[in-house]
């Protein structure tokens, strides 16, 4: 498995970052694509890497962020064919708060309606193709993630702490055990990764790949979820985007080698 970060916040070169993710991923001969970042700069990288979003054979959304999914409409107009795969419960209805406003941060209403025929639902655990998975969160509780880090979905006129029933792992079976990508990690990266290796009983895990949306967190709490990602026996993170540098510089001291910084251009062998 090949994975190439055409956007983060970071960059290497001469490549484009951005406040978003998007990542391209090569897998026993398929071509797949997580997420497209907040605009068209994912494709202008791609272009620039020699990366021909045309052959790409289906995309995922991690979830209903903005940040990950306004760029869609761009990777539909490069690609007449993938379907995306977006988890059931994402829908144009997700808000940041600040103080006592809330503004709207989720995919644009637009994309749902005009490219709904190119958009597949998931319900529930599901195998894309053979060796590559969609998960839910099985976790309960995660609306207290929802309100720490000031994140709401809107029903009717109300506002409710959100449960991230829109987000989603992607998970590869490789020869050296399983990869997780999920771009943002709201429910908690060591809760995905026991969610993993609850659906997989007694499968090795090797990585989690992605965000870790971590900059409302305290260092005291870093340095906990770096211990308690020590005790999953996990053996690489890879981490950027919404984790934050303060928050990455801790996780590298606690977990050394096991951590490494996301940067757009970057790829990750496996």
């Amino acid at each position: 498995m090949k994975a190439t970060v055409l956007i983060d916040n970071l960059t290497q070169g001469t490549l484009l970052p951005e406040w978003g993710l998007s990542i391209y991923i090569e897998y026993e001969g398929h071509k797949i694509l997580l997420d497209t970042g907040a605009s068209d700069k994912f494709a202008r990288n791609a272009s620039k890497l020699g990366i021909d979003l045309s052959n790409v054979e289906f995309g995922v959304l991690s979830h209903a962020h903005y940040d990950h999914a306004d760029g869609m409409s761009v990777f539909f107009e490069n690609n007449a064919k993938a379907s995306f795969y977006l988890r059931e419960g994402t829908q144009g209805n997700c808000y940041g708060k600040r103080w006592i406003f809330h503004k709207y941060i989720g995919i644009q209403k637009k994309i749902l309606k005009d490219y709904r025929d190119r958009i597949i639902y998931v319900s529930a655990d599901q195998e894309v193709i053979s060796g590559v998975r969609l998960l839910p969160h099985h976790t309960k509780g995660l609306e207290q993630f929802g309100k720490k880090n000031f994140l709401y979905v809107k029903k009717g006129i109300r506002y409710f702490p959100d449960s991230f029933e829109h987000e989603q792992s992607l998970v590869f079976e490789t020869g050296k055990g399983l990869v997780i990508f999920n771009s943002c990690s709201h429910g908690g990266a060591d809760n995905i990764i026991q969610e993993v290796a609850a659906a997989y009983p007694g499968r090795k895990i090797y990585a989690l790949i992605g965000g870790f949306h971590l900059y409302h967190s305290t260092e005291e709490e870093i340095r906990a979820l770096a211990d308690r990602i020590r005790q999953t026996g996990i053996q690489k993170i890879y981490t950027g985007h919404c984790t934050g540098q303060p928050a990455y510089d801790i996780l590298k001291e606690q977990l050394g080698e096991q951590a490494e910084q996301l940067k757009t251009g970057m790829e990750i062998l496996v």
